[in-house]
């Protein structure tokens, strides 16, 4: 017990593993058509404990299988083609983070029908998240830090949450509030960041 607690520590792997994954993701999120989504959503069904735990099964899914990809990856690539790869990544994370998100009509779906408000966001969300940025975020993540899977996808998948149930519960009250050109500057830069310190770091 206290060897897993000292594990914790901020200045360890784990923990930064963690807490960047928490950051990036929630960061990335502010505006993002999966943020919409959940607006949408929280507007058209005005249940939002069924609607947080979908998005939350979908989130927990899908970063889960885009974490195994990444751990993959490792083990495919040699270190160095890897962190060009990485490297290279990450940078073109931060141009796309510039760039405003939005939502199409497709992607609300026409209603709950057989599917119930849960199993509707569910789909939905874990559509939504297919090719979208914090997935491939939560790719290169995983790679960055092959060691720690589990706690790349509890912090992507907690920055999701964090960004993510608020809007259900208390909608654009929230959104209409927060500089979202200012935080995704803020992301962009992080993602510049790693990308240019995987370039630089010998392996």
């Amino acid at each position: 017990m206290i060897n897993a607690l000292w594990q914790l520590r901020p200045s360890t792997p784990i923990m930064e593993a963690f807490l960047i994954s928490t950051s990036i993701v929630a960061l990335a999120e502010m505006g993002d058509k999966t943020q919409l989504l959940s607006l949408v959503l929280a507007a058209k069904f005005r249940k939002p404990v069924p609607i947080v735990a979908g998005i939350f099964a979908a989130t927990l899914v899908n970063h889960a299988l885009a974490g195994a990809v990444g751990n993959w990856i490792t083990t495919m690539l040699g270190p160095d083609v890897l962190r060009w790869i990485l490297g290279i990544s990450f940078i073109l994370m931060a141009g796309w983070m510039l760039i405003p998100d939005k939502l199409d009509d497709d992607d609300t779906g026409n209603g709950a029908g057989r599917w119930g408000v849960f199993g509707t966001t569910l789909m939905l969300f874990f559509l939504a998240e297919m090719g979208d940025k914090t997935q491939l975020a939560t790719v290169g993540l995983a790679a960055k830090y092959p060691l720690s899977y589990y706690w790349v996808v509890a912090g992507t998948t907690l920055g999701m949450m964090l960004a993510n149930a608020p809007v259900v519960w208390f909608g654009e009250k929230i959104t209409k509030k927060l500089p979202i050109k200012t935080i995704h500057r803020v992301c962009a830069v992080i993602f510049l960041v790693l990308g240019v310190a995987a370039l630089l770091t010998k392996v």
